[in-house]
């Protein structure tokens, strides 16, 4: 059986002053991921908030233990580029 973690990273970027400003991170940060990683990113959350976002990362595998391990190396990824600028994120697994 397939096993599908949702890694949910929460954004605050208080030196975006515009949504063209949030949005040119929050698109780096989507595709670095996915170059990276092989994995599915998504802003999900605060579209149209210029300071706020909650991006959804996706990964699908055989094993849980290889999903996990991949959505872990995605999230040091991404507090290395984001910095402060990540405020919390989590990995879950949904019932597949």
């Amino acid at each position: 059986m397939a096993a599908v973690g949702l890694l949910t990273l929460h954004l605050q970027l208080p030196h975006s002053h515009s949504l063209k400003d949030k949005r040119k991170v929050v698109q780096a940060l989507k595709d670095r991921l996915r170059r990276r990683s092989n994995v599915s990113v998504a802003e999900i959350e605060f579209q149209e908030k210029w300071q706020r976002s909650v991006v959804g990362v996706v990964a699908i595998s055989q094993a849980e233990a290889h999903a996990r391990e991949v959505l872990e190396r995605v999230e040091q990824e991404a507090a290395r580029l984001l910095g402060s600028d990540l405020t919390s994120s989590e990995i879950e697994f949904l019932l597949a």
